[in-house]
């Protein structure tokens, strides 16, 4: 299974790192996975060139290099995270979720999300539709948001869960008893 199948996520493969900078160009990825060990590109150049058009790109380093001065020479340098090969396909994944995660919380846009008649502004956590303030509580506002931000793509239900019910025991969504 790849992470594509498995997030339902397009991917860019790259075999190299100018392939990688040009595809990254053109493709606007949502986050990186990038190995040290490039033919053409040191990984950590590849890096640089990356933060210096998108400071905020969430990168990944997935690498044989496993000794403490490689991971931490990758960190200084802008990777957002580290993975040692061998790795775990699950692992990667789920570190990859966390930074997406990080990112939509961090990314300053103080503009509203606006969907047809639908408003969501995220700094006073409110909605409106057609002009009328919508209530929700705390776990619709954030089920809303995430669906606003990812209008068009087809989200499953584990996406759903990862991202608006993180953490929670069993996966499973809890009751909302009280509205905001």
């Amino acid at each position: 299974m790849t992470v594509e199948r498995a997030e339902g996520r397009r991917t860019e493969p790259a075999p190299d790192g100018t392939t990688a900078l040009r595809a990254a160009r053109g493709f606007r990825p949502d986050a990186v996975v990038l190995d040290r060990g490039l033919p053409d590109l040191e990984g950590l150049e590849v890096l640089r060139r990356l933060r210096a058009r998108r400071p905020d790109l969430p990168v990944l380093f997935l690498t044989a290099r496993e000794s403490v001065e490689d991971r931490v020479a990758g960190l200084c340098a802008g990777a957002d995270d580290h993975v040692p090969k061998p790795f775990d396909l699950d692992e990667v994944v789920v570190r990859l979720r966390a930074l997406l995660r990080r990112c939509d919380v961090l990314r300053p846009d103080a503009s509203p999300l606006v969907l047809d008649d639908l408003t969501l502004d995220e700094e006073t956590r409110q909605a409106h539709r057609a002009g009328a303030q919508v209530r929700l509580t705390a776990r619709e506002f954030e089920l809303l948001r995430y669906l606003m931000r990812h209008t068009g793509r087809v989200l499953g239900r584990a996406e759903l869960l990862d991202n608006v019910w993180a953490g929670e025991a069993d996966g499973e969504p809890a009751p909302e008893t009280h509205r905001t």
